[in-house]
């Protein structure tokens, strides 16, 4: 078996190379910190290849250094693929000189080869080779240019023809005198220096100082419309029309002679569970298009840039803002990636913050509440939600900045990757690919959740029962008073929250099952509009899901799962609360 170690700074391509070689959908960004750990896959099965963090060094002593550092003086590494930007090879190449230490065979690709080329730059491959020691293959991977010959060499096990020839430098500055001295002899530039590019042109509008805040927050209430209001509503309420007024009378019909708790059991537990998350996947798949398109075409890195003032505040900087971002898409890679956080007080404060982002589990429930109750301000209220966890992480972040974690914050260093127009291929298979969990959730967790939440709705010690008196409703209405005062005081919208721990889909597929018919008709009958709000702002900011726990006590420990379990239930009743009862007065 080869063991092939692919490592190099961050968004440079890597991940993409990685998904070239072995097939695998690894997500990719155009923004630093997207890989956190290391990541296995296969070329063949005698090939395997590791996909290490982004770094810039290894003199940094940062997690993601820590773990490359530990896989390369390992012994059963054969070679390894030190992946650069060809556009910006003397920041890159200081990297590739530091892994001339551990003596290893070293392939060097040089990435981007087209966007060099565009800047002018021609590079004297040869002679880079021996200057260096290391073979070198010029690629473009987003467009799989020069993949194969990566793989050939891999293949024929043709990497170590230079031997291994360590450098060793004393300062920095005799490493970037070296790599100057290098460049001298392989690479020429026909620029002219009084152009500007066209990533400088799109910066001095987004990143200006009066602009930049309001062009954020444009661009995510732009996806919202884009998602509730043009596209993924509209095709949702198609799907549930369907669901609701065809198929459910047809497989009623068709079961009618079957015996009452089997009809009950498929229909209203199963179907209806299923059938209610379902029905709004074109609403997940749309957002997770629009928030893929921001994260490929490299506005993600600028919204880290343009939060660094205010995440200050907090005693953070702007880097920390990324695992936020990625806490969009989920909590738990969000915590996960705030391992790329220099300390350990910048790691613990962003992982609370983080659930605190509205995770894509919870727009099933966004979607059926504002097409019921918001038809005319579907954007506008779930734009209001996500800005809202914004704010709310914000506040909390300066509470815990002056009472748990007094230190100072860490310097706050980031790449501004070139804009690129997004690979159209590459949007559909991210967003199939965050569209597929969903799917699987559906298929796994909230099968399982509906037939337990059909069981414990239609039966208790005597047997098949009226819902009212059924094991749910003795457990609902025992939990039932905490929330009376937020608004929505039943007991089936007090068990559909306490169900949402397994994952906050299930929300809607136990409304499904317990209200057992068209939401759209019945929730009505429970809920205000105000009381509907007030529901929608506990469900952004209450105790995230079981694996969002799991992950919190696996990276930080017991204590800091249980506090952020407990602080963000109190957080959710407190603002529900005031969201509520402030709304009344008006």
């Amino acid at each position: 078996m080869i063991t092939a170690a692919l490592i190099g700074n961050p968004n440079v391509g890597k991940t993409t190379l990685f998904n070239s070689l072995t097939g695998a959908k690894q997500h990719i960004g155009n923004w630093a910190g997207v890989t956190v750990e290391k990541i296995e896959g296969y070329l063949n099965d005698d090939i395997k290849i590791v996909d290490l963090p982004g770094i810039y060094a290894m003199d940094t002593y940062s997690n993601e250094e820590k773990i490359s550092k530990q896989f390369l003086k390992r012994d059963d590494v054969d070679v390894i693929l030190n992946i650069v930007d060809a556009s910006n090879l003397e920041r890159n190449l200081y990297l590739t000189t530091q892994l001339k230490q551990f003596n290893k065979p070293i392939i060097l690709i040089l990435n981007m080869i087209d966007a060099a080329e565009s800047k002018g730059m021609k590079i004297n491959y040869d002679i880079l080779s021996k200057k260096l020691g290391v073979i070198v293959v010029p690629i473009v991977a987003s467009k799989g240019i020069g993949i194969e010959k990566v793989k050939e060499l891999l293949e024929n096990g043709s990497f170590d023809r230079f031997g291994n020839n360590i450098l060793e430098f004393n300062t920095e500055k005799e490493t970037y005198s070296y790599i100057e001295n290098i460049l001298k002899e392989c690479l020429t530039k026909n620029t002219d220096s009084s152009k500007v590019s066209v990533s400088d042109k799109i910066d001095n509008i987004v990143l200006n100082k009066f602009l930049a805040f309001p062009l954020f927050f444009l661009s995510l209430f732009i996806i919202f419309m884009f998602t509730f209001n043009l596209v993924g509503q509209p095709l949702s309420d198609v799907l549930d029309k369907l669901f609701n007024d065809s198929f459910i009378p047809y497989l009623n019909s068709i079961m009618a002679n079957s015996s009452e708790w089997f009809r009950s059991l498929i229909v209203d537990g199963i179907v209806n569970g299923i059938g209610s998350i379902l029905v709004f996947l074109p609403v997940i798949l749309t957002l997770f298009l629009g928030i893929s398109f921001l994260e490929d075409s490299g506005y993600m890195a600028r919204a880290a840039l343009i939060m660094d003032k205010l995440m200050r505040k907090m005693g953070l900087s702007g880097k920390a803002f990324i695992p936020m971002i990625v806490g969009f898409g989920c909590s738990v890679p969000g915590i996960m990636s705030a391992r790329t956080l220099e300390s350990e007080k910048d790691r613990k404060l962003t992982a609370l913050l983080v659930p605190l982002m509205s995770c894509n589990a919870k727009i099933a429930v966004y979607a059926l509440f504002t097409s019921i109750f918001f038809k005319k301000y579907k954007a506008l209220i779930v734009f209001s939600l996500y800005l809202l966890g914004i704010v709310l992480a914000f506040i909390i972040g300066i509470l815990f900045k002056n009472t748990i974690f007094k230190k100072n914050e860490e310097p706050f260093i980031i790449e501004l990757p070139e804009y690129r127009l997004p690979d159209i291929k590459t949007l559909m298979i991210h967003t199939w690919e965050k569209g597929k969990g969903f799917v699987k959730k559906a298929g796994t967790v909230i099968f399982a959740a509906s037939v337990i939440i059909w069981f414990l709705q239609s039966f208790n010690f005597s047997g098949m029962t009226d819902m009212n008196s059924s094991f749910l409703a003795s457990i609902g209405k025992f939990i039932n008073p905490i929330f009376i005062p937020l608004g929505f005081g039943r007991w089936q919208t007090s068990v559909s929250l306490l169900t949402g721990l397994m994952a906050k889909e299930v929300v809607v597929s136990s409304m499904g099952v317990i209200y057992g018919g068209n939401l759209s008709v019945l929730l009505p009958q429970y809920f205000s509009t105000l009381s509907a709000y007030s529901f929608l702002v506990f469900v952004l900011l209450y105790t995230p899901c079981i694996s969002v726990v799991a992950t919190m006590k696996k990276e930080y420990g017991n204590k800091m799962a249980a506090f952020s379990v407990a602080y963000q239930f109190t957080l959710a009743w407190v603002v529900s609360f005031l969201v509520y009862n402030i709304g009344k007065l008006f």
